[in-house]
């Protein structure tokens, strides 16, 4: 199932994906969701499930993608399999630490951050913080 996605400030965020147009972000999310990448019509098929969509317009879009560097891709057959350069997770702390580092005072943006965490992301934080700083005394 793909995540919910939200704009904020023209940016698509949600599902990981801001910075991404809105077709840009539902293809990534498909490409990160298929195992191995996949091809132009997979996706498209899949994207069509959803909504009524152009083949040219999948295929410009992931084209844009390849181009922007954020896919890889192998020739199969007479179609190319495109993977995503970044996975999800690499993706989304790239976004985090952009935000932290554009947003002015990172105290604050860190502090609003923390704050909407719910308990069960706050401890697992918590955890984390814990862990890395025991692997830096290490």
């Amino acid at each position: 199932m793909l995540a919910r996605l939200v704009t904020l400030n023209g940016a698509m965020v949600g599902g990981d994906v801001r910075g991404f147009g809105e077709l840009e972000g539902v293809v990534m999310q498909h490409l990160w969701a298929a195992e191995g990448g996949a091809t132009v019509r997979e996706v498209y098929e899949q994207m069509r499930q959803d909504r009524q969509i152009a083949y040219t317009t999948v295929l410009s879009t992931i084209h844009n993608l390849h181009r922007k560097g954020r896919l890889t891709r192998e020739r199969e057959g007479k179609a190319h399999r495109y993977r995503a350069t970044a996975s999800r997770a690499e993706y989304s702390a790239t976004v985090m630490r952009e935000v932290l580092s554009s947003g002015g005072d990172s105290e604050a943006i860190l502090s609003h951050f923390v704050g909407q965490m719910s308990e069960e992301e706050s401890q697992r934080l918590q955890e984390l913080l814990r862990r890395q700083a025991g692997e830096a005394r290490a």
